[in-house]
């Protein structure tokens, strides 16, 4: 794929050792994609990301792989925390929550997914490390949402899709969040609605409800298998 090189200076080294294990994708959250780039290349804003993705599927590159961009922020995933250190960060232009959110182009979806696999070729990321901004700041981030094709990203091999599974009891659903890498210690309304919008989207309420934890139990059996 073209990817075009718009530099950001807004990075620095990897710490010695952090080796990539995860790709986070995010949705820019502004009235324009021209806005976003613009804010992720100014040394004022200090944030970045690896890639920024139009809406027409146009690529930009940003930052150096091998480089830590500052896309993250407070961030948490299978205990560990500060994820810049060890991740991609794919900004993917949309309006967000707050500006008029909307579906995702199919041109832009579609560069995603090759881009993204160029980035599994590259890296060593388990496919339960393909995490939304929201699965790893769910009590601060929304995106990208429960419009993002995530489950034709993992038919493609880009992340897990839960598998057919039945419901565990209620009383479980903060252990089964744990297990698959969310932090605990915020309010289990917080947490289940991070994990819907990735793998439920369509309830998106907070409530644990049989189908949430039949697919909660169902992507643990996809991670664990």
């Amino acid at each position: 794929m073209r990817i075009h090189d718009r530099p950001s200076p807004n990075h620095d080294p990897r710490p010695e050792g952090a080796a990539v294990d995860m790709l986070v994708l995010h949705y820019t959250g502004m009235r324009s994609g021209a806005a976003a780039l613009e804010r992720l290349r100014d040394p004022a804003a200090g944030v970045s990301a690896h890639y920024l993705v139009e809406e027409d599927g146009t690529v930009f590159r940003l930052v150096p792989e091998e480089r830590r961009a500052r896309h993250a922020g407070l961030s948490h995933w299978r205990g560990r925390e500060g994820l810049n250190a060890g991740s991609i960060g794919v900004e993917i232009v949309n309006p967000g929550h707050e500006w008029g959110y909307r579906p995702f182009p199919a041109l832009q979806m579609g560069a995603v997914a090759e881009l993204c696999l160029g980035i599994l070729a590259r890296h060593p990321i388990p496919a339960r490390n393909v995490v939304a901004h929201s699965d790893i700041a769910p009590d601060r981030k929304q995106d990208p949402g429960e419009l993002f094709d995530w489950e034709g990203l993992a038919a493609l091999g880009i992340g897990l899709w839960p598998a057919p599974a039945a419901p565990p009891p209620e009383e479980e659903a903060r252990a089964l969040l744990g297990r698959i890498g969310y932090r605990t210690d915020l309010p289990l309304p917080v947490l289940v609605t991070a994990f819907q919008r990735h793998w439920r989207p369509a309830r998106v309420d907070g409530v644990a409800d049989a189908e949430t934890r039949a697919r909660m139990a169902g992507l643990l059996a996809r991670i664990e298998a």
